[in-house]
């Protein structure tokens, strides 16, 4: 009897063992069939030893860009919205990335949205955006028309619905302190394909930072707000990755993430030891519409 029984539970957990493995092996081909890797890394390779990026490189140890693009599953087919490119640090990688086989817009915040930080300011963002198209396609080679800047309340319509990734590089935390950020959102969320995401890089605060920390005026946020913010939006995470971290960062400047490089906004003596510390600890999270979308 005592055979019977030490067989029969054999037999049991052998049959647990292959379940799990089969759960297992199913979960992996769902993982596998919505993440199903497009990444093209010898093309992102040579756009990021391309001359024009000389200056850009910089800063490549810091902002990680073929890493960011691998956890964001970025295709070179794929269309692509830059939400906010500045001065065009990451259009120079996407829209050579994506020139032959897909297609790259820009879409930006409307500039009186950041008038807490001044006239001046907003003159300037102004001024960028009537700039934009042409100064980067003089730089990179493409025609002005294939580098078309908007704002959220200006993209077209024919724009809904044929986005594959839109992608918000260290922003979202303006547009929380501005009050734009469900609006942006909205805007940007319209132009997704069905299978479309949106993948966020954000300087990250600690999960124990107090509030009146991370409303978005010191630049950091915490990642549990920042997925809640998302979910309220209608999308969940897909992906994630620590790629973007930063230990040395301790995220609680009396002057915020401006503090640290490339800024450097603290006194003159202090720009070693922030130098020595290197740009924000970011969160690098790629988010989906969620099944009842």
């Amino acid at each position: 009897m005592k055979n019977i029984k030490f067989k029969t539970a054999i037999a049991l957990i052998s049959l647990s063992s292959l379940l799990t493995a089969c759960l297992a092996e199913n979960e992996a081909a769902v993982v596998d069939q919505t993440l199903k890797s497009s990444f093209d890394a010898a093309s992102m390779d040579a756009i990021l030893a391309s001359e024009i990026r000389f200056q850009d490189r910089q800063r490549d140890g810091f902002r990680n860009p073929k890493q960011t693009l691998e956890t964001f599953n970025v295709s070179p087919d794929h269309n692509i919205i830059e939400y906010a490119p500045g001065g065009g640090w990451y259009t120079r990688i996407l829209a050579p990335y994506v020139a032959e086989n897909g297609s790259y817009t820009a879409v930006s915040f409307p500039p009186k949205a950041a008038i807490s930080l001044g006239e001046d300011f907003v003159n300037r963002i102004n001024k960028g955006y009537e700039s934009f198209s042409e100064s980067q396609s003089k730089n990179l080679g493409i025609a002005a028309e294939k580098l078309p800047l908007y704002t959220g309340k200006t993209i077209p319509s024919e724009l809904n619905g044929t986005i594959d990734r839109v992608l918000i590089i260290r922003m979202m935390h303006n547009l929380k302190r501005w009050g734009i950020d469900e609006s942006e959102i909205a805007a940007l969320k319209a132009t997704l394909k069905p299978d479309g995401m949106i993948g966020i890089v954000q300087h990250r605060a600690k999960d124990d930072a107090p509030a009146e920390y991370v409303d978005g005026n010191k630049g950091y946020l915490k990642r549990d707000d920042l997925v809640a913010f998302m979910d309220t939006q209608g999308f969940e995470v897909a992906n994630e990755s620590d790629i973007n971290e930063n230990s040395k960062d301790t995220t609680d400047y009396p002057n915020g993430v401006w503090t640290l490089p490339p800024s450097l906004g603290s006194d003159d003596e202090d720009k070693s030891k922030f130098e020595a510390i290197g740009e924000s600890n970011r969160m690098t999270i790629l988010f989906k519409l969620k099944a009842t979308q």
